[in-house]
């Protein structure tokens, strides 16, 4: 299919990280995001669109165009290297079956060509600055997998400045905090050793962006560019410039459950959902209700969620800059540009985690900040909670690491003059068709079988394009199917039936059937009403776990496997154990190769 210009178009790729749905002022929100509105009111914004549960399962989809569980993240590596990391308290499951599986390596492995390796073999420019969390080793970085240029934090978050209050004595870390303040980056070929003392992780990513391509303008013009910005916003530590946090001073003193009806009035008013929506009762059991609250508990979780307002008002300011500097080169109506969120808002109260709360608590009480005033700067260190995910994740049920609607459908804009423009849709689509819709759009065939002498698979999801081009009525056949996994929680999907399971304490830890057609909040569970629907989509399930190599972490996911005497060990499958003392100056004494299993028979 011939895309409506005359030469290759760019393609500039944005994702957010654990953005909520309705977190965009063109989703409904009252955050101040005028550059994201601008992609909105001129493109289409999906109400349809998913992705994986949690970030680097989902990035290493845009990646490769096929299921996590393929491409090497069945499992966050941070998750599966340590069970208590993703356990709220009721939980009683293991991550052990996973470690050291084929699937689950924590990196993007050697069964997939990686998008940008496609698009530079075929004569693009690649470009890349921000989250990675695909691998930490020279071998695994995005210089290796086919980026000319690139600015890459690693691990799945830190501190935003890049401080470091307990760089001399790191042995101290609790070992939730061990993968979440250390900024490790690479930048091309070699890590960063002293990022600039100015540093803030948005602003840093939208300056070397721009770098890029400037330096892509000066030298490289001839070739057409692919750009991916991936922030590593608004993911916690919720910090952010006080210039934008000051915004927002007083304005959610009302608490959660206001901004919850505030959005969803706001969505209606969009035609993004029906009036009679109903919307998924909000779950927090682990914390306290606002109303049980102390006055001054209630400023400290207003004061944590006007910095995450900031953190995306922020990043918004960066996306505009670089759409800026795009338009003023003359490039902006020859370039395809997407943006996302990597799942939904991160409603995780760590501070509830039995294996985490005690050190975690003690551990930020002396190192930090968080009073009042200083909530959202660079020595403070907070995250905000499941009631103010949930009111970003309305009317879905639950967030961030849970198969549920809250935790996959994510907002999405897509922009291109010449393809469908100023609309809302609720097709659904998913970011396995990321990869061959830019591969049709780029007039590339995909390599499989084989990709530089090695066995590769073929991508699984479809190309957008016959769809944005007015060619289809969907993205995906009417009876489409579609499944997710991640720690244990499961879904399998089949046009609007979808199946669900979730592990107690937030689940029943039973499959349930819902119609999302009549009840996108996943309330009304019809798994006795219509059990052969169960059944159906069950079959299909049982397909998805095959096909894409999911290891069940309890016996109703599939065939379980009790783990070996060998993977019972914690805190060694990860490649780099860059948070030790000493790590990052003598790098090579701190990698390591985890043990692998071959697949069962």
């Amino acid at each position: 299919m011939a895309i409506p210009t005359g030469k290759r178009p760019n393609f500039l790729i944005i994702v957010a990280d654990d953005l909520g749905f309705s977190d965009c002022g063109c989703f409904g929100s009252e955050i101040r995001t005028p550059n994201i509105d601008k992609l909105g009111h001129n493109g289409v914004r999906y109400t349809g669109f998913h992705a994986a549960a949690a970030c680097s399962p989902t990035r290493a989809m845009i990646m490769t165009g096929t299921d996590h569980h393929i491409a090497g993240l069945g499992n966050l590596i941070e998750w599966t290297n340590f069970s208590g990391q993703n356990f709220p308290k009721g939980s009683k499951f293991t991550t052990a079956p996973q470690r050291g599986q084929p699937g689950y390596e924590g990196y993007l492995n050697e069964r997939v060509a990686v998008l940008p390796e496609i698009l530079r073999d075929a004569g693009y420019h690649t470009m890349m600055s921000g989250k990675w969390h695909l691998g930490l080793l020279p071998e695994r970085s995005p210089h290796a997998r086919g980026f000319d240029r690139s600015l890459a934090l690693l691990p799945a978050c830190s501190n935003h400045y890049g401080w470091q209050p307990e760089a001399e004595k790191r042995g101290e870390l609790p070992r939730f905090l061990e993968m979440s303040v250390i900024a490790l980056h690479m930048e091309d070929d070699h890590y960063v050793r002293d990022l600039p003392k100015d540093w803030y992780s948005s602003n840093g990513y939208g300056d070397r962006m721009l770098e890029y391509l400037k330096e892509w303008r000066n030298d490289k013009v001839e070739k057409p560019f692919f750009a991916y910005l991936p922030f590593s916003a608004p993911h916690w530590p919720l910090q952010a410039p006080s210039e934008y946090i000051d915004h927002y001073k007083g304005l959610y003193d009302e608490g959660p459950e206001a901004l919850r009806q505030r959005r969803l009035a706001n969505l209606v008013k969009l035609g993004m959902i029906d009036p009679d929506t109903k919307a998924h009762p909000v779950v927090a059991d682990e914390v306290e209700g606002w109303e049980s609250m102390s006055e001054q508990e209630r400023r400290l979780s207003c004061r944590a969620m006007e910095s995450y307002a900031g953190m995306v008002e922020c990043m918004d300011h960066n996306i505009g800059r670089v759409v800026d500097y795009i338009e003023q080169i003359g490039e902006l109506d020859n370039t395809y540009i997407m943006f996302m969120s990597d799942n939904g808002a991160e409603g995780a109260a760590y501070e509830a985690y039995p294996m985490v709360k005690g050190p975690l608590m003690e551990h930020l009480g002396k190192w930090y900040d968080n009073s009042l005033e200083n909530i959202g700067a660079y020595n403070s260190f907070v995250w905000y909670g499941p009631r103010w995910a949930q009111a970003a994740t309305a009317p879905s049920r639950l967030y961030k690491a849970y198969t549920t609607e809250g935790g996959v459908r994510v907002p999405c804009i897509t922009r291109f003059p010449g393809l469908r423009n100023s609309e809302i849709c609720d097709t659904f689509a998913t970011v396995m068709d990321i990869c061959p819709t830019i591969l049709e759009m780029a007039g590339i065939e995909h390599p499989a079988p084989t990709y530089q002498g090695r066995e590769i698979v073929p991508m699984r999801g479809a190309s957008m394009l016959p769809w944005l081009s007015g060619q289809q009525e969907r993205v995906h056949t009417k009876d489409f199917v579609n499944g997710w996994e991640l720690c244990g929680r499961g879904a399998i999907r089949k046009a609007n039936w979808k199946a669900v399971f979730i592990p107690k304490p937030k689940g029943p830890e039973k499959w349930q059937l819902y119609d999302l057609s009549t009840d996108p909040g996943e309330i009304e569970d019809l798994a006795e009403a219509q059990p052969q629907k169960l059944e159906e989509l069950l079959a299909h399930w049982e397909n998805y776990v095959r096909d894409c190599g999911v290891v069940p972490l309890q016996p109703e996911l599939g065939t379980y496997m009790v783990a070996t005497e060998e993977q019972m060990p914690e805190n060694i499958w990860m490649e780099y154990e860059y948070w030790k003392p000493g790590a990052q100056d003598d790098r090579k004494q701190f990698m390591r190769q985890p043990k692998k299993f071959r697949a069962p028979t």
